[in-house]
């Protein structure tokens, strides 16, 4: 097949048949002789408002290939080269017990995948509830106020994401197709099949739950089991070498790999492998609001009156304030809703989420500041301890409830009496607060400063009835958990995986990394169950 970039449509004439009349305009041949196309890449030129194109990378079957190519080689017309993600070949060593996993997000349940499917019969323990239950448990949590600690928007099968846009899209380049097999992956489970190309692909938090069910029965299927309210308490190893576990406090598992894919929230997880001698560091991470504009306003910013004719706009902004933190938009989730993510007690925190149509009134996104050591100290569990003193603030502020505020009043450092243009769309309930009672003056400057600045980029960003809320504190986790260039901990058979290890930032790149875990067991072992239970 031939691969040809830089195909633009007029988003007027957006269809197969206008895809295939301009392949067939560039390269010089009829349309007709065009005999299959694919779709490798779709993304959108609006840099001109009052000419908006849908830009694609196709690739192409057609007759008398390479006389074709020979009359047309160029950088945008070329071979399409073979994209595919490879197994890695089996190991020799035999494992004693099967492969555990802690944690069902997307690290957890990509390495279970691969694991599973190559007849190593991986165990994944949850502490929260299997999606069906879990959407019950959120569902009520957002309507009563009353947690399960266990099962929420942080813990349970699928992981955070799960409660999210379901975004896909990364900045990490990977010679080996992983974000490849990851989409397709996603696709075969139910995912739509546009993420294969799109540009900036999502899923929504919707398809997700549905996708994450299709993928626990794959795995099931393959061999793999499931034990949901089930927490890791304790891990037991001699001569720095892992020989068993403690779930619940009560039962011990013998196991001799384990892939920790524990997610950023798991703050008592941290705290016990800390004290079992785990090495971990501390790292930099961002805290902030979410900020809620009318979806209308930013189409119309981003798109122009052409707007109505394509799918909810986003955006990314960064800025740097004077006082020299970096500030960002974060997770934004078009036509999306802000939602209590709070998974301890006493204390609260909030995340973005959207539907696969994103068709709620209102865009949202976090806006956050860069926090270091310089802020909350050297010690592992440190950046751990900031989160959680910040997050029991919003808690007290909001009584419990999320607490917002417009953007005039923050500003002024009052608290807010009444919603004036824009009307919240929240998951949870909330109260008018001062928000600036939460964070660190030079946190609160940098927001003001930034959403002033952000005023200048997208029009009417820094309108006044723009709804704050807070508190965005899980951006990425706090702590690394060190690992070795075969992916192990200190404590040899412990592989730290995902974004609560430190090692990815989002679903696709924590996917990515528990594929990467999944292959350095599978090119250390031969599997041993197939006739084991």
């Amino acid at each position: 097949m031939i691969r040809i970039r830089q195909i633009k449509v007029k988003l007027e004439k957006n269809n197969l048949d206008e895809i295939k009349k301009q392949v067939a305009q560039t390269i010089k041949i009829s349309k007709e002789q065009i005999l299959d196309l694919k779709l490798v890449k779709q993304s959108i030129d609006a840099r001109k408002k009052d000419q908006i194109f849908y830009v694609y990378e196709v690739d192409v079957k057609i007759k008398e290939e390479n006389k074709i190519l020979k009359k047309n080689r160029s950088k945008d017309t070329l071979i399409a080269p073979i994209e595919q993600y490879i197994f890695p070949k089996k190991g020799t060593v035999k494992l004693k017990h099967r492969p555990v996993i802690v944690g069902s997000g997307p690290a957890g349940l990509f390495s279970a995948y691969l694991l599973a499917q190559e007849g190593y019969q991986p165990l994944v323990i949850e502490r929260g509830d299997k999606i069906e239950e879990r959407i019950k448990r959120v569902e009520e949590f957002w309507t009563t106020g009353n947690l399960d600690i266990h099962s929420n928007v942080q813990f349970g099968e699928g992981g955070a994401g799960t409660f999210s846009d379901g975004k896909l899209n990364t900045l990490v380049k990977d010679k080996n197709y992983r974000m490849k097999k990851v989409f397709e992956i996603f696709v075969e489970n139910g995912a739509p099949k546009e993420i294969m190309y799109e540009y900036k692909p999502h899923i929504g938090t919707d398809i997700l739950r549905k996708v994450v069910i299709n993928m626990r029965k794959k795995i099931i299927e393959f061999g793999g089991s499931f034990h949901y309210r089930t927490c890791l308490t304790n891990i037991f190893y001699e001569n720095k070498i892992l020989k068993a576990i403690e779930v619940n406090h009560q039962e011990i598992i013998n196991c001799n790999v384990l892939i920790l894919a524990i997610g950023h929230s798991a703050r008592d997880t941290f705290e016990m492998l800390y004290n079992k001698k785990i090495e971990m560091i501390s790292k930099p991470f961002a805290i902030g609001i979410r900020i809620q504009h009318p979806q209308e306003m930013i189409n119309k910013s981003q798109y122009g009156e052409k707007s109505k004719y394509l799918p909810p706009a986003s955006y990314k902004l960064t800025y740097k304030a004077s006082n020299g933190r970096g500030v960002y938009s974060f997770c934004m989730c078009p036509g999306g809703y802000v939602v209590n993510a709070s998974s301890e007690k006493g204390l609260l925190a909030i995340n973005g989420m959207s539907n696969y149509k994103r068709d709620s009134d209102n865009a949202n996104s976090a806006i956050v500041v860069t926090v270091s050591n310089n802020d909350f100290g050297n010690h592992p569990l440190d950046g751990m301890k900031y989160q959680k003193a910040l997050e029991e603030k919003a808690y007290q502020l909001g009584n419990r409830n999320i607490p917002i505020q417009l953007l005039k009043d923050f500003n002024q450092n009052k608290i807010s009496t009444e919603f004036q243009r824009i009307h919240p769309m929240m998951k949870g309930n909330y109260t008018f607060s001062n928000l600036n009672n939460i964070f660190p003056k030079e946190i609160c400057d940098s927001l003001k400063e930034a959403i002033g600045y952000f005023g200048t980029k997208i029009k009417g960003y820094n309108r006044e009835d723009a709804i704050l809320a807070a508190i965005e504190s899980r951006t990425s986790s706090p702590i690394r958990i060190i690992r070795n260039q075969d992916y192990e901990s200190n404590i040899l058979g412990i592989y730290p995986c995902g974004e609560g290890a430190g090692y990815a930032g989002g679903i696709t790149t924590s996917a990515m990394d528990g594929m990467k875990i999944a292959e350095t067991i599978i090119q250390k072992y031969i599997d041993n169950f197939s006739n084991k239970k």
